[in-house]
């Protein structure tokens, strides 16, 4: 059988399998209507179908064993983009008035172009867009930008705790003097979003600072990885998306270049990463803010009641516990606990936009709400403001051993107070191209 063909009939099985998963809701007045732009198929669809599992089988969980929140069932719907940031503006276009009598509270752009796509949109229509680990750093500010949530774990943030684990790694930042840390960065909004953070780190501390770009899709990257052998860095920051990843791990192998001293950050430290780049893979190390494994308490939940009652929207149950999964499962959580702080200030009724956004600006998960759900150590504590919309800033560090992630540390927190000024100083000047007079949430109810 050629290659071509082989390739034709995976993409059609995957098609099927997407057509099959993806439910249809029945939304109704007192349901909360939650639109899911996914990606099934495509370049990406070996991450989004782990991803949506993750996040399906949390919203089944919360709606057949929970109740719904406080009594208010959710309505989930899929719409297939294929990571096409033009095909979640339509999607947005479509949902954000609800469906039959329900509202939309968020809106998941599950993308950071999406993201960029849709803020000036979402900020017109007064609907929240939710990104954890990506979207728009800036964005961080809710005083400029109140709906948009770059939640959990900003670009910035994920700049920091890299160079934090490096410092440690070195034996504190005083050894980052010197130092030769290279990029590798998928050329992209995305990719590029952490290179002013880096720079303020690089001259805090006096590293050298090289970027290197990789361009999408990243199927082959000898030029970029001989030049990474000819610096000789002492690290390298692994900033890559979907296919470009284990090309990126695999290709640094034949250039010599050490996987232990090669961190990836949020969306380069998965199953799919490592897996297809065999072993060369072995001792590389990734930011985790969704750790890998499946023993966190949620997983015991989940597992008796939902893939044991064969609910589960997961394919191969091999996966459960994936990194894709546990990004689904985080990203459904903090939905949920926002839902419920807006039910406790608003009525246990399905919200709107304004609604929505109030909810998360106000949402708290300390360690023992961590506990009481099931995600204490999957989830950090997090406390969003008016101010702040990001509320987390920390990541674990997992290693890849083989055949497993193994977590390598606990959480380490981002240095935001540095990072604070440039995120304000970015914010002011998307103000001022846009003529927004931020907001002063104190005078505010």
């Amino acid at each position: 059988m050629s290659r071509t063909l082989r390739r034709a009939i995976f993409a059609a099985l995957l098609a099927g399998s997407a057509a099959i998963a993806s439910p249809v809701a029945q939304a109704g007045p007192g349901e909360q209507y939650v639109p899911l732009p996914t990606y099934r198929v495509g370049a990406y669809a070996s991450s989004g179908t782990l991803w949506w599992a993750g996040e399906l089988d949390y919203f089944r969980y919360i709606n057949d064993v929970e109740g719904g929140i406080d009594g208010v069932k959710l309505a989930y719907e899929e719409f297939e983009t294929e990571w096409s940031p033009d095909r979640t503006v339509e999607v947005y276009e479509r949902v954000k008035d609800g469906k039959d009598g329900s509202p939309i509270a968020f809106f998941f752009t599950h993308g950071t172009p999406a993201t960029y796509a849709l803020i000036e949109k979402a900020a017109a229509d007064k609907i929240p867009l939710i990104d954890p680990a990506g979207g728009r750093t800036e964005s961080t500010d809710g005083t400029v930008f109140p709906y948009a949530f770059p939640l959990l774990f900003n670009y910035y943030s994920q700049a920091s705790v890299g160079i934090n684990f490096i410092a440690q790694k070195e034996g504190g930042f005083d050894k980052l003097k010197g130092k030769k840390i290279v990029t590798v960065y998928h050329d992209s909004a995305y990719g590029r979003e952490t290179q002013p953070a880096i720079q303020l780190l690089a001259k805090k501390y006096g590293f050298e600072n090289i970027q290197i770009p990789v361009a999408d899709p990243g199927s082959e990257q000898s030029a970029q990885w001989r030049k990474v052998r000819e610096i000789k860095p002492d690290w390298v920051f692994l900033r890559t998306w979907g296919v470009s990843t284990p090309v990126a791990i695999k290709t640094a192998a034949r250039f010599g270049i050490p996987a232990d001293h090669i961190i990836g950050d949020v969306w380069a430290g998965s199953e799919a990463d490592v897996i297809p780049a065999g072993t060369a893979a072995k001792g590389y190390q990734a930011l985790a803010p969704y750790p890998g494994g499946p023993n966190f308490d949620i997983h015991a939940r989940l597992r008796k009641d939902i893939l044991d009652a064969g609910k589960s929207n997961l394919q191969d149950p091999k996966f459960f516990g994936s990194v894709y999964y546990n990004i689904g499962l985080v990203n459904a959580v903090l939905a949920v606990e926002a839902l419920r702080t807006g039910h406790a200030k608003f009525g246990n009724r399905p919200l709107n936009g304004e609604e929505g956004r109030w909810a998360f600006e106000h949402l708290v998960i300390d360690e023992a709400r961590l506990k009481k759900i099931g995600f204490l150590g999957l989830l950090q504590p997090i406390k969003l403001s008016p101010y702040d919309h990001e509320g987390g800033g920390a990541a674990r560090i997992q290693q890849w051993d083989g055949t497993k992630w193994v977590l390598e540390t606990d959480w380490i927190q981002a240095d935001r107070e540095t990072l604070r000024p440039l995120i304000e100083a970015k914010s002011a000047a998307y103000a001022k191209e846009h003529g927004i007079t931020p907001r002063d949430p104190s005078k505010e109810n």
